[in-house]
């Protein structure tokens, strides 16, 4: 809760890097696929766009959230300029913005509640966001319907987070 990203050396457990940039708590991080990238987020309402050196690369302003921004997902792409950031937050919304540049592409809006959660499938067709309201929401991430919702489960009265195994499932079953 040091509003810092803290990068682990997982063979000694040793921190060998600290990020800062972020004015409050942050809440969720995700690497880019070629592990070049490292998005952020978290109560400042921010999301952060990090190389691994710890310098902050760029903002994402254009059409941000207005409340907290609880998760970050970033597409699977061969290149990064085609590479989407998927963002989750306290405003309702589902937000898609372009990895390299920070501009926002789409508002993915069907959820009633804050949204805790997004997660992309590992074949970058489908994502998931689950929120306080309750539902765990399917959205297209190609075709001509791109950035709908093509599923919504209600799982009554829980705040719920979506599990990235249901994902993989999902996409080799449709």
């Amino acid at each position: 809760w040091d509003h810092t990203l803290r990068l682990w050396e997982v063979a000694t457990g040793r921190c060998i890097r600290t990020f800062k940039g972020h004015t409050k708590d942050v809440l969720a991080v995700a690497f880019s696929a070629d592990n070049r990238h490292i998005i952020s987020c978290g109560r400042d309402k921010t999301i952060r766009l990090w190389n691994t050196v710890g310098e902050v690369k760029k903002v994402y302003s254009d059409k941000p959230h207005s409340e907290w921004v609880t998760s970050v997902a970033i597409t699977p792409s061969e290149a990064a300029e085609e590479t989407l950031v998927l963002s989750a937050g306290w405003d309702n919304k589902v937000k898609a913005f372009k990895l390299l540049d920070g501009s926002h592409v789409a508002d993915m809006e069907a959820h009633t509640g804050p949204v805790n959660s997004v997660v992309v499938s590992p074949d970058g067709t489908v994502a998931a966001s689950a929120g306080k309201d309750g539902k765990v929401c399917l959205w297209k991430l190609t075709g001509e319907d791109k950035f709908t919702v093509s599923h919504t489960f209600d799982c009554g009265d829980h705040t719920i987070n979506a599990p990235y195994q249901n994902l993989e499932l999902y996409s080799s079953v449709r």
